[in-house]
């Protein structure tokens, strides 16, 4: 493999419109992560809160987002490339309305036993007066979030592999909309009603997982979409979606076996714990959904496409250069958020009942979740080629070897580290699951470009140094007129990521990776064209 893929440019473009989408998406989900930190800081309300988010979070990665999101578009991708147009909408209305029926079951359970599940996941909890109890209310409202969002994935799921991105990134900016704007409203109503002000956030998470499903209903009526109610558990397509899920959702249920035992350790250190953590891992969630999940969203239906073709070929050319894409965008983020953890959870957080003691604590957990952030994006890209290739078994080993290595972790670091072992195991677990899944689907694939990755690799590694040397550099000369104001702050953070990416980008460009080569052709390309236009 001497050149990237054929692919990469469609993956490339893709990945932009998935990006922007979802970058505002991400700056959206700041804001409401600020919004939380002014209000509630971090202690007894957002430890609730995150908590009893987390069960039906933790259901919407096994059913929704996660598992069948990924069986449902390898499906999808055979069904639209050898199926009529009837029998292809007849499979969405099918999975819509089954899978609304057995999370609404589902949804009952969990609110029925709410108070059992909270126990479950933080046991400490009871030791301070009012937690669980608290928890388990805010658990109950927030429980039917679970049928949205999972609904709204099997809709950005066929609009994906219709090639149409931009709407179902956007789902997620509605989601954030909701949150903020109604749950907000609520936060300062409901105290005047007696009831405590976190509640209203609860209540907005639900009217946000309404709107990211309800938002993306116009954009699947226009490629051709007419619900028309279909219940048949016994439908061919359904079933092999069903199928797939099954060794998945043991695979994403091992990766939840992760987060319950990460909630646990963090429940038993110091009170702000569970929210140091929650709100850095929301921010490492920023590069990994504008970079990592962009590029496996744009890839994952042209390894579906391969895969119904039997293009083997195709199917390995396009990994290798999706992979280098993810090297390029997720490794100088990882160095720039490492060097600048500190300023930029104080610019976005240090408001109100934000203390410099927490941003100095969920700084700290930040620098170890960026040390996996690769590694995180390649597992979102690698995981989807074994759903094209129908074989689910392998994700699902990584996914309980992972456990291990994230036990092993904490247990040997919670000592010294205390919450930062949490974010350190998690960065192991995803490392060693990675290097498990490369390994196996190289041989699976019968091998692929290793040299070709490799380079790239490498020169990734030398301009991030560049860029690390001179961050580290800059913001050194800048870090006390930085502490000066707010505006200081700001000013000297936008002028460090922007020469930092200048400087990134240029390095990469000397060193002529072909991905970037790639890309400068295209945006020079579109400039040309439309000056030729006017």
């Amino acid at each position: 493999m001497e050149k990237p893929s054929k692919n990469t440019g469609k993956i490339a473009r893709s990945a932009g419109i998935v990006s922007f989408a979802v970058m505002c998406s991400r700056v959206l989900g700041l804001i409401r992560e600020q919004v939380f930190a002014a209000l509630f800081g971090a202690g007894f309300a957002y430890d609730s809160f995150v908590v009893a988010f987390r069960i039906p979070n933790l259901l919407r990665d096994l059913f929704g987002e996660g598992a069948l999101s990924a069986a449902f578009v390898a499906v999808f991708s055979d069904y639209d490339t050898n199926k009529s147009k009837e029998e292809t909408w007849r499979l969405v209305n099918n999975v819509l309305i089954c899978v609304g029926l057995i999370l609404s079951g589902i949804t009952l359970i969990g609110i029925f036993f709410a108070e059992s599940l909270v126990l479950l996941i933080a046991p400490d909890f009871a030791q301070v007066a009012g937690k669980v109890e608290m928890t388990k209310w805010l658990t109950v409202i927030m429980f039917p979030f679970l049928i949205f969002v999972s609904l709204a994935a099997v809709v950005m799921g066929a609009l994906n592999a219709k090639g149409k991105f931009f709407v179902p990134a956007m789902a997620s900016s509605f989601f954030n909309l909701g949150s903020i704007v109604g749950g907000g409203s609520l936060a300062f109503i409901l105290p005047k009603f007696g009831y405590p002000a976190i509640v209203g956030m609860a209540f907005g998470t639900l009217i946000g997982g309404v709107l990211q499903f309800s938002g993306q209903l116009p954009a699947l009526v226009k490629t051709g979409f007419r619900f028309r109610p279909s219940i048949n558990f016994s439908d061919p397509g359904l079933r092999r979606i069903f199928l797939l899920m099954i060794p998945a959702v043991v695979g994403l249920g091992a990766t939840q076996i992760n987060i319950f035992i990460n909630t646990g350790f963090a429940a038993s250190c110091a009170e702000g714990s569970v929210s140091w953590l929650n709100y850095a891992f929301r921010l490492v969630q920023f590069p990994i959904g504008v970079f990592g999940v962009a590029v496996s969203i744009a890839a994952m239906p042209v390894f579906s496409k391969c895969a119904a073709m039997n293009d083997m070929a195709g199917i390995r050319e396009t990994y290798v250069s999706s992979l280098t894409l993810a090297f390029c965008l997720t490794i100088p983020a990882t160095v720039g958020m490492y060097f600048l953890a500190e300023p930029i959870i104080r610019i976005i957080f240090e408001h109100g009942a934000f203390t410099a003691l927490d941003t100095a604590k969920t700084a700290e957990a930040l620098s170890f979740y960026v040390l996996g952030l690769f590694a995180y994006a390649c597992v979102k890209i690698t995981a989807p080629v074994f759903y094209a290739l129908n074989d689910t078994k392998f994700p699902v080993i990584g996914s309980f070897l992972a456990v291990g290595a994230n036990i092993a972790a904490i247990l040997l670091t919670i000592d010294a580290l205390q919450h930062k072992a949490i974010a350190l195991s998690t960065s192991c677990a995803m490392a060693g699951n990675f290097l498990f899944l490369i390994v196996v689907l190289y041989r699976k694939l019968s091998g692929f470009s290793l040299s070709y990755l490799m380079v790239g690799l490498m020169k990734v590694l030398a301009a991030s140094f560049v860029m690390g040397g001179w961050v580290v550099f800059a913001g050194g000369q800048l870090e006390v007129w930085m502490r000066n104001g707010i505006m200081n702050d700001i000013i000297g953070l936008f002028m460090l990521i922007v020469s930092g990416a200048l400087l990134y980008g240029g390095v990469l460009y000397l060193l002529r990776l072909k991905e970037m080569d790639l890309l400068v052709e295209k945006v020079v390309g579109k400039i040309k064209l439309k000056v030729e236009k006017t």
